[in-house]
């Protein structure tokens, strides 16, 4: 078979875009794809020339899903690789979705979750670093939460010295944002209910930022999202990540806080804008002249808090929770 999928029987009834016994696609170039079966956990591993680790790692996700009693199927997504990534994944007997140009790694996922009917989708990459015998593990805990993350330790062996300030930061920065600690912000291995990923599907950008803004989505609308640490392996290839895309992180993660849960953005701004006030009014009050700068501070933090409020009723009125989904 051109996939690795168990068979099953499931009740009938009539498919829709999102969901149901069967799927049909269409590549984001416009090319149609392959139907999709439905199955209980799809994994899917988006890959850019990625032809030294892509067959290591179908055959090991393989053997992994052999032991699992659930129906699977392993969906790699071809981000228009140059380097026959894609006819090396054909060759073991996988499905593959391609995309004639690189439209990078976020856009690849979309792909993957809509050329899928899964129940559950796990993603991983193809370069050898996640180990796919976490994945049983990962799979198991689903039924308790919306999201399952394997959490890579900052001192694992695929993760270079030198970005291990910017991770810290970054993580720690987002545990403020979302009001929980953050073990991973990116983890590229995590284990998904696709209901959960549609919800916010339009939202989650093409980039290496996928990961991040499912996270932060997830964390900030009250869904469970469970944590547990994974080995993380250096590489296979080089990596795509440069050290430019830490101010793209850091702005994404702020966007995605100002959408979901704005106050946590608003109201510190207001607060430095109203101390750095209140300090001029002190000073000005010792030297007795009422300066500018002290009414300048008071007014801009009244309309920064007004603007939270405001963002945070619009924010509460689009969004609902995932429990009257």
């Amino acid at each position: 078979m051109p996939m690795h999928v168990r068979e099953q029987t499931r009740p009938t009834h009539s498919p829709s875009p999102w969901q149901g016994p069967h799927l049909v696609t269409v590549h984001p170039d416009g090319a149609p794809a392959a139907t999709a079966p439905a199955v209980d956990l799809a994994v899917i591993v988006p890959a850019f020339n990625e032809a030294g680790g892509i067959e290591r790692t179908v055959i090991a996700i393989r053997e992994v899903l052999n032991t699992l009693a659930c129906t699977s199927e392993i969906v790699v997504i071809d981000d228009g690789s140059t380097d026959g990534t894609g006819e090396k994944a054909k060759a073991c007997g996988v499905r593959v979705l391609t995309h004639r140009q690189n439209r990078g790694y976020g856009a690849a996922l979309k792909t993957g979750v809509l050329g899928t009917a899964a129940d559950a989708i796990l993603i991983m990459d193809a370069d050898c670093t996640y180990p796919p015998s976490a994945i049983p593990r990962l799979y198991e805990q689903l039924a308790e939460a919306d999201m399952v993350v394997g959490a890579r330790p900052l001192t694992s062996k695929g993760v270079d010295w030198i970005r291990r300030p910017a991770k810290w930061f970054l993580n720690g920065f987002a545990s403020y944002l979302v009001g929980r600690h953050i073990p991973d912000l990116n983890s590229g291995q995590r284990v998904m209910k696709r209901a959960a990923v549609l919800r916010y599907l339009h939202l989650l950008p093409s980039g290496f930022s996928f990961t991040s803004t499912i996270t932060m989505a997830m964390l900030s609308n009250g869904h469970h999202v469970i944590y547990d640490q994974i080995d993380y392996a250096v590489r296979t290839g080089q990596s795509k990540i440069r050290a430019a895309h830490f101010t793209s992180f850091l702005l994404l993660v702020v966007r995605a806080t100002v959408l979901f849960n704005p106050l946590k953005v608003f109201l510190p701004l207001g607060l430095a804008l109203f101390l750095i006030g209140v300090g001029k009014l002190i000073q000005d009050i010792i030297l007795w002249n009422l300066s500018e700068t002290a009414v300048m501070a008071f007014l801009a933090a009244i309309v920064i808090w007004a603007v939270g409020l405001l963002a945070d009723m619009i924010s509460r009125l689009q969004l609902q929770p995932p429990w009257q989904q």
